[in-house]
């Protein structure tokens, strides 16, 4: 098992930060174009996740299959100011991807962190090498995201 664990500084109120990542939407956006999601069950992603299962299908830049995952939504209690939401998922090539986001106040902004617990047996090493990319990116959509003023639309074109 290996952890990967990347931080970033957002200048946006973390109220507003944490709405954004109980939608389904910021999903999606912050993960194009390295990955496309497709649900598999539901059909349907919630605007707001519940917490519960979603199979999702994956492929890498929207052409290479990378199998399925299951992204399994939790909120662990706050532990003081600082929000999380954990997608304590797995998929076909992954036994585990304990997902914890991490929202807490810093000066005018928000300290924003993503904490990833994965276990992919043999192939831990590459699949965490993939992880610090992957959420590098993710990161610097949100950067986009919070530059538009929360217009996914304006972000999309950065």
């Amino acid at each position: 098992m290996t952890i990967v664990e990347i931080t970033t500084y957002l200048n946006a109120d973390p109220d507003r930060v944490w709405e954004a990542v109980n939608t389904s939407r910021l999903l999606l956006f912050v993960v194009k174009p390295m990955m496309h999601f497709t649900p598999v069950k539901p059909k349907v992603l919630p605007e707001l996740w519940d917490e519960g299962d979603y199979l999702l299908r994956m492929k890498w830049f929207g052409i290479v299959p990378f199998g399925r995952q299951v992204i399994s939504v939790s909120r662990p209690p706050s532990q003081g100011p600082v929000r999380m939401l954990r997608d304590n998922g797995h998929g076909t090539l992954i036994k585990r991807w304990d997902h914890l986001i991490s929202i807490a106040p810093e000066g005018d902004g928000t300290r924003y962190t993503d904490k990833i617990e994965i276990d992919a047996g043999i192939l831990t090493p590459l699949v965490s090498a993939f992880a610090h990319k992957f959420y590098a990116h993710r990161q610097k959509r949100w950067h986009a995201l919070v530059e538009a003023d929360f217009d996914y639309v304006k972000a999309s074109a950065h």
